[in-house]
Protein backbone atom coordinates (compact mmCIF):
# COMPACT_ATOMS: atom_id res chain seq x y z
CA UNK A 1 0.00 0.00 0.00
CA UNK A 2 3.30 2.54 0.94
CA UNK A 3 5.04 1.46 -2.63
CA UNK A 4 1.76 2.59 -4.31
CA UNK A 5 1.11 5.55 -2.34
CA UNK A 6 4.52 6.66 -2.97
CA UNK A 7 4.43 6.11 -6.29
CA UNK A 8 0.75 8.09 -6.72
CA UNK A 9 3.01 11.12 -5.10
CA UNK A 10 5.77 10.56 -7.28
CA UNK A 11 3.90 10.67 -10.43
CA UNK A 12 1.92 13.40 -9.51
CA UNK A 13 5.65 15.49 -8.47
CA UNK A 14 7.15 14.15 -11.83
CA UNK A 15 3.31 15.79 -13.63
CA UNK A 16 3.95 19.12 -11.73
CA UNK A 17 7.72 19.39 -12.29
CA UNK A 18 7.64 19.23 -16.12
CA UNK A 19 4.47 21.77 -16.59
CA UNK A 20 6.19 24.09 -13.97
CA UNK A 21 10.05 23.28 -13.54
CA UNK A 22 10.28 26.69 -12.43
CA UNK A 23 9.03 25.99 -9.05
CA UNK A 24 11.33 22.89 -7.64
CA UNK A 25 14.48 25.68 -8.25
CA UNK A 26 12.25 28.29 -6.40
CA UNK A 27 11.26 26.08 -3.40
CA UNK A 28 15.00 24.63 -2.98
CA UNK A 29 16.44 28.39 -2.90
CA UNK A 30 13.81 29.73 -0.64
CA UNK A 31 13.60 26.61 1.83
CA UNK A 32 15.75 23.82 1.56
CA UNK A 33 18.84 24.96 -0.16
CA UNK A 34 18.53 28.46 2.12
CA UNK A 35 20.64 28.04 4.76
CA UNK A 36 20.46 30.06 8.29
CA UNK A 37 22.77 30.34 10.95
CA UNK A 38 22.21 27.57 13.94
CA UNK A 39 21.88 29.66 16.35
CA UNK A 40 18.18 31.18 16.20
CA UNK A 41 16.80 32.17 19.50
CA UNK A 42 13.22 32.70 20.46
CA UNK A 43 13.32 35.76 18.80
CA UNK A 44 13.16 34.00 15.36
CA UNK A 45 9.66 33.09 16.16
CA UNK A 46 8.48 36.44 14.97
CA UNK A 47 8.81 36.60 11.37
CA UNK A 48 6.89 33.13 10.83
CA UNK A 49 4.33 33.95 13.18
CA UNK A 50 3.62 37.42 11.32
CA UNK A 51 3.03 35.53 8.22
CA UNK A 52 0.68 33.08 10.12
CA UNK A 53 -1.41 36.04 11.57
CA UNK A 54 -1.20 37.56 7.73
CA UNK A 55 -2.84 34.58 6.15
CA UNK A 56 -5.32 34.20 9.24
CA UNK A 57 -6.35 38.03 8.01
CA UNK A 58 -6.87 37.33 4.69
CA UNK A 59 -8.68 34.01 5.57
CA UNK A 60 -10.91 35.37 8.15
CA UNK A 61 -11.90 38.61 6.17
CA UNK A 62 -12.69 36.98 3.09
CA UNK A 63 -15.46 35.08 5.28
CA UNK A 64 -16.62 38.49 6.60
CA UNK A 65 -16.75 40.38 3.56
CA UNK A 66 -19.87 37.66 2.26
CA UNK A 67 -22.06 39.11 5.23
CA UNK A 68 -20.94 42.93 5.62
CA UNK A 69 -23.04 45.70 4.16
CA UNK A 70 -21.07 48.78 3.11
CA UNK A 71 -23.51 50.81 4.22
CA UNK A 72 -24.03 53.54 7.11
CA UNK A 73 -27.47 52.60 7.76
CA UNK A 74 -26.56 48.90 7.48
CA UNK A 75 -22.48 48.15 8.65
CA UNK A 76 -23.10 47.96 12.26
CA UNK A 77 -26.25 45.85 11.71
CA UNK A 78 -24.55 43.55 9.38
CA UNK A 79 -21.60 43.06 11.97
CA UNK A 80 -24.23 42.03 14.39
CA UNK A 81 -26.08 39.85 12.38
CA UNK A 82 -22.38 38.06 11.61
CA UNK A 83 -21.95 37.37 15.54
CA UNK A 84 -25.87 36.46 16.43
CA UNK A 85 -27.06 34.66 13.25
CA UNK A 86 -24.39 33.77 10.83
CA UNK A 87 -22.72 30.04 12.12
CA UNK A 88 -19.97 30.59 13.55
CA UNK A 89 -19.82 34.24 12.40
CA UNK A 90 -18.92 34.90 15.94
CA UNK A 91 -16.16 33.12 15.88
CA UNK A 92 -14.85 34.02 12.27
CA UNK A 93 -15.06 38.13 13.54
CA UNK A 94 -12.89 37.51 17.12
CA UNK A 95 -10.66 35.54 14.88
CA UNK A 96 -9.82 38.30 12.99
CA UNK A 97 -10.37 41.61 15.72
CA UNK A 98 -7.76 39.07 18.13
CA UNK A 99 -5.48 38.34 14.76
CA UNK A 100 -4.80 42.09 14.38
CA UNK A 101 -3.60 42.69 17.76
CA UNK A 102 -1.68 39.58 17.56
CA UNK A 103 -0.63 40.76 14.20
CA UNK A 104 0.70 43.39 15.73
CA UNK A 105 2.46 42.31 18.89
CA UNK A 106 4.68 40.10 16.47
CA UNK A 107 5.99 42.86 14.79
CA UNK A 108 6.36 44.82 17.30
CA UNK A 109 8.37 42.27 18.42
CA UNK A 110 10.08 41.72 14.98
CA UNK A 111 11.52 45.07 15.34
CA UNK A 112 12.70 45.09 18.50
CA UNK A 113 14.62 42.20 17.87
CA UNK A 114 16.12 43.86 14.66
CA UNK A 115 17.21 46.91 16.75
CA UNK A 116 18.78 44.32 19.52
CA UNK A 117 21.13 42.41 16.82
CA UNK A 118 21.78 45.01 14.13
CA UNK A 119 19.49 43.32 11.52
CA UNK A 120 19.14 46.80 9.60
CA UNK A 121 23.11 47.25 9.23
CA UNK A 122 25.01 46.52 5.73
CA UNK A 123 24.41 45.05 3.88
CA UNK A 124 20.48 44.26 5.36
CA UNK A 125 19.26 48.20 5.00
CA UNK A 126 17.10 47.11 2.03
CA UNK A 127 15.30 43.99 4.41
CA UNK A 128 14.51 47.08 6.86
CA UNK A 129 13.50 49.92 4.69
CA UNK A 130 10.65 47.32 2.88
CA UNK A 131 10.07 45.78 6.76
CA UNK A 132 9.14 49.10 7.72
CA UNK A 133 6.96 49.79 4.74
CA UNK A 134 5.13 46.54 5.49
CA UNK A 135 4.69 48.26 9.02
CA UNK A 136 3.41 51.52 7.79
CA UNK A 137 1.08 50.02 5.52
CA UNK A 138 -0.24 47.42 8.06
CA UNK A 139 -0.89 50.35 10.00
CA UNK A 140 -3.28 52.05 7.65
CA UNK A 141 -5.00 48.53 6.80
CA UNK A 142 -5.62 48.40 10.81
CA UNK A 143 -7.06 51.57 10.99
CA UNK A 144 -9.36 51.07 7.77
CA UNK A 145 -10.87 47.78 9.01
CA UNK A 146 -10.97 49.19 12.05
CA UNK A 147 -13.48 52.30 10.97
CA UNK A 148 -15.88 49.55 9.30
CA UNK A 149 -17.77 47.92 12.05
CA UNK A 150 -19.21 51.45 12.28
CA UNK A 151 -19.26 51.67 16.14
CA UNK A 152 -19.09 54.74 18.27
CA UNK A 153 -15.17 54.88 18.59
CA UNK A 154 -15.15 53.76 15.15
CA UNK A 155 -16.92 56.81 14.01
CA UNK A 156 -15.46 59.42 16.33
CA UNK A 157 -12.28 57.67 16.02
CA UNK A 158 -11.90 57.95 11.98
CA UNK A 159 -13.13 61.60 12.38
CA UNK A 160 -10.09 62.35 14.86
CA UNK A 161 -7.66 60.89 12.60
CA UNK A 162 -8.73 61.89 9.27
CA UNK A 163 -9.17 65.18 10.91
CA UNK A 164 -5.67 65.75 12.06
CA UNK A 165 -4.92 66.48 7.56
CA UNK A 166 -6.49 69.64 8.30
CA UNK A 167 -3.94 70.54 10.11
CA UNK A 168 -1.61 70.77 6.85
CA UNK A 169 -1.54 74.40 5.83
CA UNK A 170 -3.61 75.63 2.69
CA UNK A 171 -4.33 71.94 1.71
CA UNK A 172 -5.61 70.57 4.62
CA UNK A 173 -9.28 71.34 5.06
CA UNK A 174 -9.85 70.01 1.32
CA UNK A 175 -7.78 66.82 1.80
CA UNK A 176 -9.97 65.65 4.62
CA UNK A 177 -12.92 66.40 3.23
CA UNK A 178 -11.53 64.61 -0.36
CA UNK A 179 -9.68 61.43 2.43
CA UNK A 180 -13.63 61.34 3.66
CA UNK A 181 -15.24 61.77 1.09
CA UNK A 182 -18.11 64.12 2.51
CA UNK A 183 -17.83 66.47 5.94
CA UNK A 184 -18.25 63.92 8.31
CA UNK A 185 -17.23 59.68 8.01
CA UNK A 186 -20.34 58.44 6.11
CA UNK A 187 -20.99 56.26 2.93
CA UNK A 188 -18.40 57.44 0.71
CA UNK A 189 -15.80 57.38 3.51
CA UNK A 190 -17.34 53.16 4.21
CA UNK A 191 -16.92 52.78 0.57
CA UNK A 192 -13.63 53.25 0.57
CA UNK A 193 -12.07 52.29 3.43
CA UNK A 194 -13.59 48.97 2.07
CA UNK A 195 -12.29 49.04 -0.67
CA UNK A 196 -9.25 50.00 0.27
CA UNK A 197 -8.87 47.22 3.26
CA UNK A 198 -10.11 44.40 1.20
CA UNK A 199 -9.00 44.77 -1.90
CA UNK A 200 -5.93 47.70 -2.41
CA UNK A 201 -4.13 47.50 0.48
CA UNK A 202 -3.74 43.37 1.42
CA UNK A 203 -2.41 43.02 -2.45
CA UNK A 204 0.51 46.01 -1.62
CA UNK A 205 1.10 44.86 2.04
CA UNK A 206 1.64 40.46 0.21
CA UNK A 207 3.65 42.15 -2.54
CA UNK A 208 5.92 43.93 0.30
CA UNK A 209 6.10 40.58 1.67
CA UNK A 210 7.16 38.87 -1.30
CA UNK A 211 10.17 41.44 -1.23
CA UNK A 212 11.05 41.15 2.28
CA UNK A 213 11.17 37.81 1.81
CA UNK A 214 13.33 37.86 -1.26
CA UNK A 215 15.75 40.80 -0.07
CA UNK A 216 16.28 38.74 3.45
CA UNK A 217 17.12 35.81 1.28
CA UNK A 218 19.58 37.03 -1.40
CA UNK A 219 21.73 38.43 1.34
CA UNK A 220 21.20 36.50 4.21
CA UNK A 221 19.65 36.29 8.07
CA UNK A 222 21.08 37.78 10.47
CA UNK A 223 21.84 35.95 13.93
CA UNK A 224 22.18 36.61 17.57
CA UNK A 225 25.83 36.82 17.45
CA UNK A 226 25.85 39.61 14.81
CA UNK A 227 28.38 37.32 12.78
CA UNK A 228 28.29 36.67 9.20
CA UNK A 229 28.41 33.18 8.60
CA UNK A 230 31.70 31.73 7.17
CA UNK A 231 32.43 29.88 4.06
CA UNK A 232 34.79 27.24 4.96
CA UNK A 233 36.61 24.89 2.21
CA UNK A 234 34.64 21.92 3.31
CA UNK A 235 30.73 23.78 3.23
CA UNK A 236 28.41 22.05 5.62
CA UNK A 237 27.02 18.30 5.71
CA UNK A 238 24.34 19.28 3.31
CA UNK A 239 26.37 21.30 0.67
CA UNK A 240 30.47 22.02 -0.23
CA UNK A 241 29.26 25.62 -1.02
CA UNK A 242 27.04 26.55 1.88
CA UNK A 243 28.62 28.35 5.04
CA UNK A 244 29.69 26.38 7.41
CA UNK A 245 28.05 27.22 10.52
CA UNK A 246 24.59 27.50 8.96
CA UNK A 247 21.77 24.60 8.62
CA UNK A 248 18.91 24.14 5.67
CA UNK A 249 15.90 26.32 6.54
CA UNK A 250 13.52 23.53 5.85
CA UNK A 251 12.63 20.82 7.76
CA UNK A 252 14.93 21.96 10.80
CA UNK A 253 13.71 25.67 11.14
CA UNK A 254 10.33 25.08 10.13
CA UNK A 255 9.56 22.38 12.93
CA UNK A 256 11.15 24.74 14.76
CA UNK A 257 8.82 27.43 13.83
CA UNK A 258 5.82 25.04 14.53
CA UNK A 259 6.66 25.24 18.35
CA UNK A 260 5.77 29.07 18.03
CA UNK A 261 3.12 28.79 16.28
CA UNK A 262 1.35 25.82 18.66
CA UNK A 263 2.16 28.77 21.36
CA UNK A 264 0.79 31.70 19.66
CA UNK A 265 -2.32 29.85 18.59
CA UNK A 266 -3.00 28.67 22.25
CA UNK A 267 -2.43 31.83 23.34
CA UNK A 268 -5.07 33.38 20.45
CA UNK A 269 -7.71 30.30 21.69
CA UNK A 270 -7.70 31.55 25.03
CA UNK A 271 -8.47 35.39 24.08
CA UNK A 272 -11.10 34.13 21.18
CA UNK A 273 -12.94 31.97 23.54
CA UNK A 274 -12.16 33.72 27.15
CA UNK A 275 -11.80 37.27 26.56
CA UNK A 276 -12.23 38.64 23.26
CA UNK A 277 -12.47 42.18 24.04
CA UNK A 278 -9.53 41.78 26.47
CA UNK A 279 -10.46 43.93 28.60
CA UNK A 280 -11.38 46.67 26.10
CA UNK A 281 -7.63 46.60 24.15
CA UNK A 282 -8.58 44.36 21.47
CA UNK A 283 -12.07 45.53 21.09
CA UNK A 284 -13.46 48.79 23.09
CA UNK A 285 -16.93 49.13 24.63
CA UNK A 286 -18.06 52.06 22.91
CA UNK A 287 -17.54 49.88 19.62
CA UNK A 288 -20.16 47.75 20.84
CA UNK A 289 -22.74 50.69 20.36
CA UNK A 290 -23.59 51.70 16.90
CA UNK A 291 -22.13 54.71 15.63
CA UNK A 292 -24.59 58.51 16.40
CA UNK A 293 -22.65 61.64 15.28
CA UNK A 294 -24.74 63.50 17.43
CA UNK A 295 -23.29 61.53 21.02
CA UNK A 296 -19.21 61.84 21.31
CA UNK A 297 -17.73 59.02 23.54
CA UNK A 298 -16.43 60.37 26.79
CA UNK A 299 -12.70 59.08 25.86
CA UNK A 300 -11.84 58.86 21.84
CA UNK A 301 -8.93 56.59 21.97
CA UNK A 302 -7.42 54.80 18.73
CA UNK A 303 -6.76 50.86 19.10
CA UNK A 304 -3.47 49.95 21.95
CA UNK A 305 -0.91 49.91 18.95
CA UNK A 306 -1.94 53.18 17.73
CA UNK A 307 -1.68 54.58 21.39
CA UNK A 308 2.04 55.52 21.67
CA UNK A 309 1.91 57.84 18.39
CA UNK A 310 -1.51 59.16 19.88
CA UNK A 311 0.24 60.14 22.87
CA UNK A 312 2.87 61.96 21.28
CA UNK A 313 0.03 64.10 19.70
CA UNK A 314 -1.51 64.62 22.14
CA UNK A 315 1.23 65.92 24.74
CA UNK A 316 2.48 68.50 21.93
CA UNK A 317 0.29 71.53 22.45
CA UNK A 318 0.22 72.85 19.13
CA UNK A 319 -1.62 70.54 16.53
CA UNK A 320 -0.10 70.99 13.71
CA UNK A 321 3.35 70.23 15.61
CA UNK A 322 1.84 67.16 17.14
CA UNK A 323 0.97 65.85 14.03
CA UNK A 324 4.54 66.63 12.63
CA UNK A 325 5.54 64.60 15.63
CA UNK A 326 3.55 61.79 15.16
CA UNK A 327 4.34 61.12 12.31
CA UNK A 328 7.91 61.47 12.23
CA UNK A 329 7.88 59.10 15.08
CA UNK A 330 7.28 56.63 12.39
CA UNK A 331 9.51 58.17 9.46
CA UNK A 332 12.47 58.02 12.00
CA UNK A 333 12.39 54.43 11.98
CA UNK A 334 13.54 54.18 8.33
CA UNK A 335 16.93 56.14 8.70
CA UNK A 336 18.05 53.70 11.44
CA UNK A 337 20.50 51.42 8.95
CA UNK A 338 22.39 55.05 8.54
CA UNK A 339 22.11 56.43 11.69
CA UNK A 340 24.05 53.54 13.61
CA UNK A 341 27.95 53.38 12.85
CA UNK A 342 28.48 50.79 15.32
CA UNK A 343 31.05 48.56 14.52
CA UNK A 344 29.10 45.38 15.68
CA UNK A 345 25.55 43.97 15.68
CA UNK A 346 24.75 42.23 18.31
CA UNK A 347 23.29 43.71 21.51
CA UNK A 348 25.88 40.94 23.18
CA UNK A 349 29.00 42.95 21.97
CA UNK A 350 27.53 46.71 22.00
CA UNK A 351 28.53 49.16 24.92
CA UNK A 352 26.52 49.02 28.36
CA UNK A 353 25.49 52.87 26.86
CA UNK A 354 23.70 51.55 24.20
CA UNK A 355 21.89 48.98 26.47
CA UNK A 356 20.16 51.45 28.54
CA UNK A 357 19.46 53.82 25.94
CA UNK A 358 17.54 51.03 23.94
CA UNK A 359 15.84 49.63 27.29
CA UNK A 360 15.03 53.42 28.24
CA UNK A 361 13.38 53.75 24.05
CA UNK A 362 11.32 50.33 24.80
CA UNK A 363 9.86 51.80 28.28
CA UNK A 364 9.26 55.21 26.50
CA UNK A 365 7.27 53.52 23.79
CA UNK A 366 5.42 51.30 26.25
CA UNK A 367 4.97 53.64 28.91
CA UNK A 368 3.59 56.61 26.03
CA UNK A 369 1.23 53.20 24.82
CA UNK A 370 -0.49 53.55 28.91
CA UNK A 371 -0.74 57.49 28.01
CA UNK A 372 -2.34 57.38 24.76
CA UNK A 373 -5.04 54.81 26.23
CA UNK A 374 -6.09 57.02 29.05
CA UNK A 375 -8.37 60.16 28.86
CA UNK A 376 -5.77 62.87 28.56
CA UNK A 377 -7.08 64.87 31.12
CA UNK A 378 -4.20 64.29 33.86
CA UNK A 379 -1.60 67.22 33.31
CA UNK A 380 1.26 64.91 35.36
CA UNK A 381 0.92 62.58 32.83
CA UNK A 382 0.92 64.95 29.62
CA UNK A 383 4.70 66.97 31.27
CA UNK A 384 5.76 62.39 31.47
CA UNK A 385 4.73 62.36 28.11
CA UNK A 386 6.34 65.24 26.52
CA UNK A 387 9.42 63.66 28.48
CA UNK A 388 8.90 60.28 27.42
CA UNK A 389 8.79 61.72 23.61
CA UNK A 390 12.53 63.51 23.84
CA UNK A 391 13.56 59.83 25.18
CA UNK A 392 12.27 58.41 22.56
CA UNK A 393 13.37 60.75 19.69
CA UNK A 394 16.41 61.45 21.69
CA UNK A 395 17.67 57.25 21.24
CA UNK A 396 18.04 58.22 17.32
CA UNK A 397 20.26 61.42 18.17
CA UNK A 398 21.99 58.85 21.12
CA UNK A 399 22.76 56.46 18.29
CA UNK A 400 24.06 58.81 15.68
CA UNK A 401 26.26 60.68 17.95
CA UNK A 402 27.28 57.56 20.11
CA UNK A 403 28.38 55.46 16.94
CA UNK A 404 29.45 58.35 14.67
CA UNK A 405 32.12 59.68 16.88
CA UNK A 406 33.41 56.37 18.27
CA UNK A 407 32.01 57.01 21.76
CA UNK A 408 31.41 53.07 21.49
CA UNK A 409 33.15 50.56 23.77
CA UNK A 410 32.95 47.31 22.70
CA UNK A 411 32.71 43.83 23.44
CA UNK A 412 35.52 41.38 21.55
CA UNK A 413 33.23 39.78 18.45
CA UNK A 414 33.83 35.42 17.87
CA UNK A 415 35.01 34.57 14.59
CA UNK A 416 32.24 32.49 13.90
CA UNK A 417 28.40 31.96 14.88
CA UNK A 418 27.77 29.85 18.04
CA UNK A 419 25.96 26.89 18.13
CA UNK A 420 23.59 27.58 20.48
CA UNK A 421 23.28 30.90 22.18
Amino acid sequence: MSNVITRAATGAFDWLNARAPGLMPMYRKHMSEYYAPKNFNFWYYMGSLALLVLVNQIVTGIFLTMNYKTSAAEAFASVEYIMRDVEWGWLIRYMHSTGASLFFIVVYLHMFRGLMYGSYQKPRELVWILGMLIYLVLMAEAFMGYVLPWGQMSFWGAKVIISLFGAIPVIGQGLTEWIMGDYLPSDATLNRFFALHVIALPLVLLLLVVLHLGALHEVGSNNPEGVDTKHGPKGNRWSKTAPTDTIPFHPYYTVKDLVGVGFLLIIGAFVIFFAPAFGGLFLEHDNFTEANRLVTPAHIKPVWYYTPYYAMLRVVPDKLGGVLVMFSAIAVLFTVPWLDRGKVRSIKYRGLSYKIALGIFAFSFIYLGKIGSGPGTDQTETYIGRVLTVCYFGFFVFLWVYTFFGLERTKPVPERVSTHD
